[in-house]
């Protein structure tokens, strides 16, 4: 299989993944993708090997050569990142036996429509155009256990506060996080910031009206970000990687989504299939804690993983 990232589509891909494992039960299975990913693919119960993907440029034969050594020993490749890069793997690996877009390749996915789809709903046609019609709901057991290094969830009720986004994308970050953790607060809810160390400012912006607040950014891992959400009454944030993840294990979900992304397309999904709760205005600035804070559950209620 070929799942580069970034980390909303990584967490997308655990569905296929799961289905892929389930129709090739006595198979070896390796997964292509980028360093950030390995780690915690590595603890997954869907791959024999892990292999990296450095990436390289066009130029670089020497690199070139590496991957096409990857890739070439396989009957059979998923390709789930079924991008312009991924799809040029499918001549470096020798034409094998290929699902995804590659010009050429032995099972296309076939849909002029496919770029106007849901993450979910492409990958799953893709795969049954490959003869994969099951899709069992993943098992996350695996990424939902504590771990003794990581940091250990607050004892009290808490939410889980994800106000960064990509640096290059401003547009995609809600400005009015302090405001709503204080609101957390009032209810009883813990408030817990995660991020890189990036959004540390952030999250001291957000202690200062919410002095509860618990500053984890810059010290979660992917796991980690797992085990926390598990544990979460709920998880605010923006449209970013870490949201994915928390859907992705059932924690119940509010998504903030700008003008400069389609939740129709790229939207975190519960592990069932079901969408969290998605608030999208052109503009973030213009969407008032009230309004975000009206869309929090009542309980502690789960999506079932």
């Amino acid at each position: 299989m070929i799942r580069l990232g970034a980390l909303g589509d990584f967490v997308q891909s655990f569905g296929p993944f799961a289905a892929i494992r389930a129709r090739h039960q006595d198979a070896r299975i390796t997964l292509l993708t980028t360093k950030p990913f390995a780690g915690l693919a590595r603890h997954a119960p869907w791959f024999d090997e892990v292999a990296i993907d450095r990436k390289p440029p066009f130029w670089d034969v020497p690199g070139l050569l590496r991957l096409s050594r990857q890739l070439r020993p396989f009957d059979f490749i998923y390709d789930l990142q079924t991008s312009a890069r991924s799809s040029r793997y499918f001549l470096l690996a020798g034409r094998p036996p290929w699902s995804g877009v590659a010009r050429g390749c032995s099972h296309p996915h076939a849909n002029p429509e496919r770029d106007f789809m849901h993450t979910r709903e492409r990958q799953q046609e893709q795969l049954a155009m490959a003869g994969i019609a099951a899709f069992p709901q993943p098992d996350l057991a695996w990424l939902t256990h504590p771990s003794e290094t990581g940091p250990a969830p607050p004892s009290r009720p808490y939410g889980l506060l994800i106000p960064g986004a990509a640096p290059h994308r401003p547009a995609k970050r809600w400005p009015h996080f302090p405001a709503l953790a204080k609101e957390l607060d009032a209810r009883g809810l813990r408030p817990v910031v995660l991020g890189t160390a990036a959004e540390a400012p952030l999250a001291t912006a957000i202690r200062q009206e919410a002095p509860s607040a618990v500053d984890l950014t810059g010290r979660t891992s992917l796991a980690d970000i797992a085990v926390l959400a598990a544990g979460a009454a709920v998880a605010i944030g923006n449209d970013t990687g870490p949201m994915h993840m928390a859907a992705a294990v059932g924690c119940p979900s509010v998504v903030l989504f700008s003008a400069a992304s389609d939740p129709a397309l790229t939207a975190p999904r519960y592990p069932d299939g079901g969408w969290p709760s998605i608030l999208q205005v052109p503009d973030l600035a213009r969407l008032s804690p009230r309004r975000v804070a009206a869309e929090l559950p009542q309980g502690h209620r789960r999506v079932p993983v």
